[in-house]
């Protein structure tokens, strides 16, 4: 059955992207959502439910799986994912960063001593530093920069005492209405409210590269997701693409990351796991430096 765009009333155009926060945050208008028929799975996540992902227990709290699909949106795909229970006492979440420079996701991982890691946000490929509105520990780092594409920031990680994690809609009032002591800003915004959300056609959504992710799901797990990209072995994904792979694994929340080369996974004692792109080879030494790294620690 093809898809329809049903366009949820909002007040302006212009905001249409700006989606909807907690319930702490100010009222704002909702996003437009992609209709599907209620039970129905689309072909792609089918696939991605039938798959037997090589798995493994990274700690009590991480889950590492993979797979490699020789048919996922008529592509070979390469897609890692990172199942973190956030039920879990002794889990932590962190975000190492730099201000200028760059930090590679292993790096970051490595100085905070954790279990697994993500690469984060948008940042300056010249300078280095994030380019997106940072806050951690109830400092703003950095503000999104003048100019910056609306619909690549349009969406916020929040973490709350270590371990408690939302993914939002930006408010219409902007970002610094959001009262989570750590917010972690990029987009575009794929999944909310259970529903796969409509995107700006922009080669941004439309072609296909590299893609890291994260989610939320019903049962408080978060969900990280790598796809890799600009490979034979891996033709990498379109954002609505990534977000039916985010809907597939049971995210009822999910965002955009940083993709292309910057797109990371990496496990302790397993080292890089995906298969970045920046150096040109499906190896795991193509790993570029970053701004921010999400990072899952476990204390015991």
């Amino acid at each position: 059955m093809k898809r329809k765009l049903l366009l949820i009333p909002f007040l302006l155009a212009s905001v249409i992207y700006a989606g909807c926060g907690k319930s702490d945050n100010p009222k704002i208008d909702k996003p437009p959502v992609v209709e599907q028929p209620a039970g129905e799975q689309t072909e792609a996540e089918k696939k991605i439910t039938a798959a037997q992902w090589q798995t493994t227990q990274v700690s009590d709290a991480i889950v590492w799986k993979y797979y490699h699909f020789t048919d996922l949106f008529s592509a070979k795909q390469s897609v890692t994912v990172l199942d973190i229970d956030l039920n879990n006492k002794n889990l932590t979440l962190d975000i190492p960063y730099v201000s200028s420079g760059f930090l590679k996701t292993s790096e970051g991982a490595t100085i905070v001593s954790a279990a697994a890691a993500i690469n984060g946000g948008y940042f300056n490929t010249s300078t280095g530093g994030s380019t997106v509105f940072f806050k951690k520990d109830g400092q703003v780092i950095t503000p999104t920069k003048s100019g910056f594409t609306s619909y690549r920031e349009n969406a916020g990680m929040t973490i709350d005492n270590s371990r408690t994690v939302s993914v939002i809609a930006k408010p219409a009032a902007g970002w610094t209405t959001v009262s989570s002591s750590t917010l972690l800003v990029s987009g575009p915004l794929l999944v909310l409210n259970d529903k796969i959300i409509a995107q700006v056609s922009q080669s941004f959504n439309t072609e296909r590269n590299p893609r890291a992710g994260v989610g939320v799901t019903k049962s408080n797990h978060l969900i990280a997701v790598v796809v890799d990209g600009r490979a034979d072995e891996a033709s990498g994904m379109t954002t609505p693409e990534l977000a039916e792979v985010m809907k597939a694994l049971g995210c009822q929340s999910a965002m955009n990351f940083d993709g292309g080369g910057s797109s990371t996974a990496w496990v302790k004692n397993h080292g890089v796991v995906n298969y970045p792109s920046d150096n040109k080879k499906f190896d795991h030494e193509g790993e570029r430096g970053v701004a921010t790294v999400i990072a899952f620690i476990m204390r015991n």
